[in-house]
């Protein structure tokens, strides 16, 4: 039997432990999610290699690895190391949480079934397949050519595939799909899966490691590459020609590449146009905000997938008033459902529209670094590629540290990341931006005017 002072100390060492995942998630996620899903959980022990933490129930476990399991994986790595494992204990079923048979949610690994036959991470969430992506009038062209690729990554005239839409849409999920579809159907076949910007990070630290040939080796090996994301790489004259190269080897091979982007190719203004031209030789297409229908389906669909069955009623209003973004009309059906569990609340009308009111609320955490920018520019009348480049006009400085000084203020996004936004900037430039525009905001009316009002634009503009 343990005693008193060791329980004690394996306790206080789980809470020291879930206290730096808790660090690391933070600065990764909103802070809804944050509050919402993660601060509920409980370290209850820390052994060699492996952290038990305890959850209130099945669904919990469920939504986080469906939607950060890529994250909660990388945090594992890094606080406990490789072999490091996470293990959830289920408290609505006491009866068998014991030191015998614990009720375990072992995750040891990313559950991507391309991690067992590749010795490199693929990036791919498991979750996203083509039997559970909505099929509507605004994505049958981008998802009946998604098909055709994951049957025949290569072979088809679709090469490059270039899906472009706004925000929460199903870009990702569709393209994730292909990637899952093309490892389940051929399994020696290299595929990932990454964002543009990490596809920068990795540039940067290969740069710094001075193994850029390795780097540009290891994604011209790939047979599949799937890059999200590729506005990001606007202002980053060095990581655009490194991908043109990589872009040119994997075509000429024959082997797919998939890319996505918030507007076609033709409309990243910043981006060189020799890139800009070979994303157009394939199959570029769009996906449209859901009508009506489709976002009632996709509501049902998401409802099925938790084993809860939801009145029409309910779903009809939540996709009357959530109607531009698919992750929100999910997160929205996702809040419901958890405010239901945690609160031992029935999910009816009143329950609804309480949710749809605190997302329509919430929705300030969607701010990103280049809503900002967007936002900063053209209040300032700056062209926004301007404070990407290496421009030195007083007006495009000033620009430029006053989008840093509100990202770092208005976003989780870390020094580093917001530092590649502008053009591959490093941290101490952002220091720099937020020290200048602090010390201006404190002694200069006419920037505490200026600030203030850009940030109630950025604000408003993102509610």
């Amino acid at each position: 039997m343990k005693s008193n002072s060791t329980v004690l100390a394996v306790e206080l060492e789980a809470k020291q432990i879930w206290k730096q995942f808790l660090e690391i998630i933070k600065s990764n996620v909103p802070a809804l999610t944050y509050n919402t899903w993660f601060l509920p959980i409980k370290p209850v022990e820390a052994n060699d290699s492996v952290l038990k933490i305890q959850v209130p129930n099945n669904f919990f476990i469920e939504w986080i690895d469906e939607h950060y399991n890529t994250l909660i994986n990388r945090t594992i790595s890094q606080v406990l190391g490789e072999d490091g494992k996470l293990i959830y204990i289920i408290v609505e079923e006491p009866e068998i949480i014991n030191e015998d048979e614990p009720t375990l949610f072992d995750r040891p690994e990313p559950e991507s079934p391309a991690k067992a036959k590749n010795s490199f991470e693929t990036f791919l969430n498991p979750r996203y397949k083509f039997d559970n992506f909505i099929k509507g009038e605004g994505n049958q062209l981008a998802r009946a050519a998604s098909v055709a690729i994951a049957e025949n990554p290569g072979e088809t005239s679709f090469n490059p595939l270039f899906l472009y839409g706004g925000v929460g849409l199903g870009k990702t999920h569709l393209m994730q799909a292909i990637g899952n579809k093309i490892i389940e159907s051929f399994p020696d076949k290299k595929v990932i899966y990454l964002s543009s910007e990490h596809f920068t990070v990795e540039f940067v630290d290969a740069i710094q490691n001075n193994t850029v040939n390795e780097f540009s080796n290891f994604y011209k090996s790939m047979d599949t590459l799937i890059i999200d994301d590729i506005q990001f790489l606007i202002g980053k004259e060095k990581t655009q020609d490194l991908f043109f190269h990589i872009f040119n080897t994997l075509h000429q091979a024959g082997k797919q590449i998939i890319l996505s982007s918030d507007k076609p190719p033709k409309d990243l203004k910043g981006l060189n146009e020799r890139l800009i031209s070979r994303f157009q030789w394939g199959l570029t297409a769009d996906i449209q905000p859901p009508d009506f229908e489709t976002r009632i389906a996709i509501l049902k669909n998401k409802g099925n997938s938790y084993g809860i069955e939801i009145q029409n009623e309910i779903l009809e209003y939540i996709a009357m008033n959530i109607t531009s973004n698919i992750r929100e009309l999910e997160g929205c059906l996702i809040k419901l459902l958890a405010s239901s569990s945690l609160n031992s609340k029935e999910i009816d009308l009143n329950l609804a529209k309480k949710t749809v009111k605190e997302i329509s609320t919430d929705r300030r955490v969607s701010i990103s670094i280049e809503y900002i920018t967007q936002v900063v520019c053209k209040y300032l009348k700056v062209d926004e590629n301007k404070v990407r480049e290496k421009n030195r006009r007083k007006e495009v400085v000033l620009a430029r540290q006053i989008a840093m000084y509100l990202s770092k203020k208005l976003t989780k996004s870390s020094l580093k990341t917001i530092g590649l936004h502008f053009g591959g900037r490093d941290h101490s430039t952002v220091i720099h931006a937020f020290n200048t525009i602090e010390h201006l905001f404190e002694n200069d009316s006419f920037i505490k005017e200026t600030l203030d009002t850009l940030t109630s634009k950025i604000e408003l503009g993102a509610a």
